[in-house]
């Protein structure tokens, strides 16, 4: 979730101003319709969730995640 709200922001929503609540649901319907139907998405192998979705493909895990394990007393 954090991932995407990075990308809504830095990749569309910050080159709009909006007015009103209703147009930025409108842009917002606009940015989410891009992301998932037309943005391909290097972790599923550039192509868009919808196409995933509509194929019913397994997707094969192709990120990784860069946070430390926790260490404790017992897995030092």
């Amino acid at each position: 979730a954090e991932r995407i709200n990075g990308i809504v922001k830095g990749e569309y929503l910050d080159c709009y101003k909006v007015n009103s609540i209703q147009e930025a649901k409108e842009l917002l319907s606009q940015v989410v319709h891009l992301y998932n139907q037309e943005r391909p998405h290097m972790s599923i192998g550039n192509k868009t969730p919808e196409e995933i979705h509509q194929t019913n493909q397994k997707t094969d895990r192709l990120w990784k995640n860069y946070y430390p394990k926790n260490r404790t007393l017992v897995n030092q």
